[in-house]
C-alpha cells in the first residue's frame, strides 16, 4: 500500500513532519488559548465522523508548525470535575511520538493507551470500552508507526525478559506474510513497513473481536475504529 499525507480510515495513514526550527517564544503579543473543556452536552452532539475530522485537522497544524497554543493550568482546573473526551487513542510507547501533540489535542480531549508496538491485550480493550461505553469517546483509532523498535525486535525474534511474551503479539503479523520473497529482517525498511501496517490492521480487528461492546457500538454508529500509520521519514 502507498503511504498516504494524512490521517484517514484504516486504508489511510498518517503523514507527519517534525519541524527542525526554534520555537518562538512566548511574549506580551502571543495569548495562550483556554480551550474550553468539552462538556458533556458538546460531547453528546459530535458523531464519530467528526471526531475523525478533528484528529485530521489537528494533525495537519502538527505537520504545518502551527500547532495551537494552550493554558494547560486553566484547562486543568476546568477538568477536575469531570471528563467528557472526544476520542480514545492506542499508541506505541515509542517517545518520538506525542500522541497530543500529533493531533493538536489539549487537556480532556482524548484518552491515550500506549503499549510498545501498540497491540491489544485484555486490558486495553477493557480501557477502550471505559472511554466509549463509560466516557462517551466517538472514535477509537489505532496508531503504529515507521522504524518502531518493538515491530522489528518481533521480526528478528529478540529474546529478552518480558519483552519476549509482549512480542507474541506482534508475531501474528510478522507470520501473515509467509509468501514474502524478499528479506524478513528488521534491516529490510519495506517488510518493517508492512508488518507495522499490517499490526495496525490487525489490531483493529482484534479489538471488534475482543469487545463485543466496542463492535455493538460500531455497528449502531456510535462509534468508529480505524487505524493510523505514523511516518517519520517524512
Amino acid at each position: 500500500m502507498k503511504k498516504k499525507s494524512a490521517l484517514a480510515v484504516l486504508a489511510l495513514f498518517l503523514t507527519c513532519t517534525f519541524l527542525i526550527r526554534p520555537a518562538p517564544a512566548l511574549s506580551d503579543s502571543i495569548t495562550p488559548l483556554v480551550n474550553r473543556v468539552l462538556t458533556e452536552e458538546e460531547q453528546a452532539k459530535l458523531t464519530p465522523a467528526d471526531v475523525l475530522q478533528l484528529l485530521k485537522d489537528g494533525n495537519q497544524r502538527f505537520v504545518s508548525g502551527t500547532l495551537t497554543t494552550r493554558d494547560h493550568s486553566q484547562l486543568v482546573r476546568d477538568a477536575t470535575n469531570g471528563q467528557f473526551p472526544k476520542a480514545m487513542i492506542l499508541s506505541c510507547v515509542d517517545s518520538r511520538i506525542p500522541v497530543e501533540d500529533v493531533f493538536d489535542r489539549g487537556i480532556g480531549d482524548i484518552f491515550v493507551a500506549r503499549v510498545a508496538g501498540n497491540f491489544e491485550n485484555t486490558d486495553i480493550p477493557g480501557s477502550m470500552e471505559f472511554a466509549c461505553k463509560v466516557s462517551g469517546a466517538k472514535l477509537v483509532l489505532v496508531l503504529g508507526h515507521e522504524h518502531c523498535g518493538a515491530v522489528k525486535a518481533a521480526i528478528d525474534g529478540a529474546v529478552l525478559g518480558n519483552i519476549t511474551p509482549m512480542l507474541e503479539n506482534i508475531k501474528p503479523a510478522v507470520d501473515s506474510f509467509s509468501s514474502y520473497k524478499g528479506s524478513e529482517s528488521s534491516k529490510n525498511a519495506e517488510f518493517v513497513h508492512m508488518v507495522a501496517e499490517k499490526n495496525v490492521r490487525m489490531t483493529v480487528e482484534d479489538i471488534r473481536e475482543r469487545s463485543p461492546v466496542l463492535k455493538e457500538m460500531e455497528s449502531a454508529g456510535e462509534i468508529k475504529i480505524v487505524g493510523a500509520l505514523y511516518d517519520m521519514d517524512t
